[in-house]
């Protein structure tokens, strides 16, 4: 009796915590949208640019664009890593249609991301395409392409165009040209990626110095301060 009685003591505040969480949950119609991982497809001229760890970072820039669309409901990527590495799931541009929407379905998101980007002679290119989890089917495909300094546009860009492939609301004119004007130059882009694979592989110190190079080097750009203080909080 005195264990069922302690068992029951530990239980009860679960117990009482889910209706709320699952309220929440359900609470919460708008459709989830989770990003993969973009694929690295290499630099190619007489400049070849570092793109190691660009395929995070361009997960993390485009996330923050899609976040600042009140229609739409993001997966944030940490949950997104913790199932994938539960689930021992290829990400990178191996993945297919039919794995992005398991991993979609396993994380309650209407739509899949998959990414991919190269750059050619200073001409950077990014593909997105959209499956939808429901059906395992490649429901909308785009492309985006500028000068190589001009990265971020092309991810405000592409934010756009996935939103209006899943036929959302689009974001407000005034918000896309203020979002537009965010032009972070390739070496902060390069810090912000390195910072995120740093904290993906569990180097934890790496990070934190990355993060904080990029807020004393470039302070506009607030996803650094963000990332930090969610890293230190963890």
């Amino acid at each position: 009796m005195r264990h069922f009685t302690l068992l029951l003591g530990l239980a009860l505040p679960v117990l009482f915590a889910l209706p709320r969480s699952i309220a929440a949950q359900e609470a919460d119609t708008r459709p989830g949208i989770a990003v993969l991982e973009f694929s690295n497809g290499g630099s190619y001229g007489p400049k070849r640019e570092n793109l190691d760890n660009l395929g995070v970072g361009m997960q993390k820039m485009l996330l923050t664009e899609l976040q600042q669309n009140p229609a739409i409901r993001i997966v944030e990527r940490s949950a997104l890593k913790q199932l994938i590495e539960e689930q021992n799931l290829a990400t990178s541009g191996r993945v297919d249609a039919g794995t992005a929407a398991q991993v979609g379905r396993l994380v309650g998101a209407r739509y899949v991301v998959l990414g991919s980007f190269a750059d050619l002679f200073g001409n950077f290119r990014m593909d997105g395409r959209i499956v939808d989890v429901e059906t395992g089917e490649v429901m909308y495909a785009t492309s985006v392409q500028a000068k190589f300094e001009r990265m971020y546009p092309l991810v405000v860009e592409l934010a756009q165009k996935i939103t209006s492939g899943v036929k959302l609301p689009p974001l407000a004119a005034r918000v896309v040209r203020e979002r537009s004007a965010r032009v972070m130059p390739p070496e902060a882009s390069e810090l912000l990626s390195n910072a995120e694979a740093a904290a993906d592989m569990g180097q934890k110190e790496l990070a934190v110095e990355l993060y904080r190079r990029m807020i004393r080097e470039f302070p506009q750009y607030t996803e650094a301060r963000e990332a930090l203080q969610q890293l230190n909080a963890s």
